[in-house]
């Protein structure tokens, strides 16, 4: 018996060791297994969303009910009391599209940063991929965001008929790429960085309030062009954020049509969706390296 013992421990000596997790390089291993626990995304994606409204009388009729309310305070209170209209047609809808698409943006980053922490108790019990839980986040944001675009489809038919159906309604499509994409690739990102650093969630409050502030949402982007200098609008055009704005106005905001916009926008917006395919590999490799300690620094 000792023998058998010995020559066990004997093999296993010479078994060459190997990191727990995945490898950080490991970027479509990693997609493979998401889709492999794909049921268990879905299973997620429903919890956060009951969640949100448990116990709640109305339940999902809330995704309904602030939309609707955003949406009378922006037409009545800023643009007609205090006549934003005068400066921007169809205030309302440009607001509203502009707030729709950025508040997937912030949705996204800002619950996928608290998902692994929040998490804590089913990722010390039950191995998942990590990134489910960001992508949980990302998926119920998209939920809350179809709930908006139906407000706001139903608002431009108001507004202005279906005089809306035309083909610059196509900037819509690659303008919620953008914004996924980045998203998702700043969700990944700092949900690790928030299990080892808790004010992190506190700071990207911050961050998501200065990037809506940054974005032509309340004001024009033709104000910018008129006040900023050309390397200045240069920079603040590059932002993907920016493009993503000016691509859903550009589809919604049938007032602006004649508007100025920059130029070779859907150029602009191809390259921001590339460059941000990279940032999204590159922080999903920085998201698996750090993850191989997270049950244990939560």
């Amino acid at each position: 018996m000792s023998n058998i013992v010995s020559e066990r421990f004997e093999r296993l000596r010479q078994e060459r060791m190997a990191p727990a997790g995945r490898p950080a390089t490991a970027v479509l291993g990693s997609i493979r297994e998401v889709v492999a626990h794909r049921q268990l995304l879905d299973l997620l994606i429903r919890r956060d969303l009951k969640s949100r409204y448990k116990d709640s009388a109305l339940g999902f009729a809330w995704t309904l009910i602030r939309p609707l309310v955003q949406l009378a305070i922006y037409y009545f209170v800023l643009g007609q009391i205090l006549g934003a209209s005068r400066n921007i047609p169809e205030f309302a809808i440009y607001v509203f599209s502009g707030l729709t698409l950025y508040g997937l943006f912030s949705e996204i980053v800002a619950s996928g940063t608290a998902s692994i922490v929040s998490n804590g108790g089913l990722i010390k019990k039950v191995y998942l991929p990590r990134e489910i839980y960001p992508l949980a986040s990302v998926g119920a944001a998209l939920f809350n965001f179809g709930v908006q675009l139906v407000v706001l489809l139903a608002a431009a038919i108001l507004q202005s008929g279906f005089d809306w159906i035309r083909p610059d309604l196509l900037y819509f499509f690659p303008a919620t790429l953008v914004i996924l994409i980045w998203a998702t690739a700043l969700a990944l990102l700092l949900a690790a960085a928030n299990v080892y650093l808790r004010d992190m969630q506190y700071l990207v409050e911050v961050l998501v309030l200065l990037l809506m502030w940054g974005s032509p949402i309340v004001y024009s982007w033709q104000m910018v062009s008129k006040a900023a200098s050309s390397w200045l609008l240069d920079l603040y055009t590059a932002n993907p954020i920016t493009l993503a704005v000016l691509g859903i106005h550009r589809a919604f905001w049938t007032a602006g049509s004649d508007a100025q916009y920059p130029a070779d926008l859907l150029l602009r917006l191809g390259i921001a969706a590339a460059v941000g395919l990279v940032a999204l590999a590159l922080c999903q490799r920085v998201f698996a390296k750090l993850q191989g300690n997270f049950a244990q620094e939560i």
